[in-house]
């Protein structure tokens, strides 16, 4: 099979932006794979003309953009992680009454890879492909909660970028981290009222062979409906299918 460099070193490229917590400047891309600085720039301007590639001229640093998250999310409709977890999240509704999802990070945000309605529940701002600010949601607390602490000081530099959208949540990378903290020692998150005002969520994280949270588990319902303990039942019922995921995606 004929070699193609110049293919091979774009995919390259991609590989390394994708595997970093944040944006990287031109020459640590160059230095890392070995490439000559010129080629990584044309490579790089290749990739932002077409979109694949985001240049932050401020920052001198380069990122993913917005085609490759359309690529992520074709991937994600059809990866096994979906077709695997969502039996497991029909089954959660089922015996639960609540609508529940699965969702992965995707930078500082979430992308929601299976929806379950309930009958007669709350229609809700999430839905297969949709994005939302991961620290104000309970599924992404739930992945954020497991990851290395300097992997989250790499997607929340700084408190600039915590957006908010009922003007409820963490506006401090102090609160973000006492958030953290709390479902670490709770063992499972939550959210009120922060996502959608008067609905609210708790989420577990389910984790690959590694350990590694790959995605949160979560229900979501009416908040004065439900009390604090029908909240830590639905919390262990979230539990009880991230275990499950987990377990299918090899963990021990």
């Amino acid at each position: 099979m004929a070699d193609v460099p110049a293919a091979r070193s774009t995919l390259r490229v991609l590989a390394y932006l994708a595997a970093q917590p944040g944006p990287s400047p031109a020459a640590a891309v160059a230095q890392h794979l070995g490439l000559p600085r010129s080629t990584v720039y044309h490579l790089l301007s290749v990739l932002v003309d077409e979109g694949f590639v985001t240049h932050l001229p401020e920052e001198h640093r380069y990122g993913l953009g917005t085609a490759s998250l359309s690529l992520g999310s074709a991937y994600a409709r059809q990866a096994p992680l979906a077709r695997l977890a969502r039996p497991v999240v029909a089954r959660l509704v089922e015996t639960t009454g609540e609508s529940a999802h699965l969702a992965v990070l995707h930078g500082r945000e979430v992308l929601y890879l299976v929806e379950q309605r309930a009958p007669h529940r709350p229609s809700l701002v999430t839905d297969v492909d949709v994005r939302l600010p991961s620290h104000l949601t309970a599924s992404g607390r739930a992945v954020l909660a497991r990851l290395p602490a300097a992997q989250v000081r790499a997607l929340f530099p700084s408190s600039a970028v915590l957006a908010s959208r009922t003007d409820v949540g963490p506006r401090s990378l102090r609160e973000l981290r006492d958030v953290l903290r709390e479902t670490r020692h709770r063992g499972y998150s939550t959210e009120d009222g922060e996502v959608t005002t008067g609905l609210a969520s708790v989420a577990h994280a389910a984790v690959d062979h590694t350990g590694y949270p790959v995605a949160g588990v979560a229900l979501t319902f009416w908040s004065d409906d439900v009390d604090d303990a029908r909240r830590a039942g639905l919390a262990e019922a979230a539990g009880r299918a991230a275990a499950e995921i987990s377990r299918r995606l090899g963990a021990r």
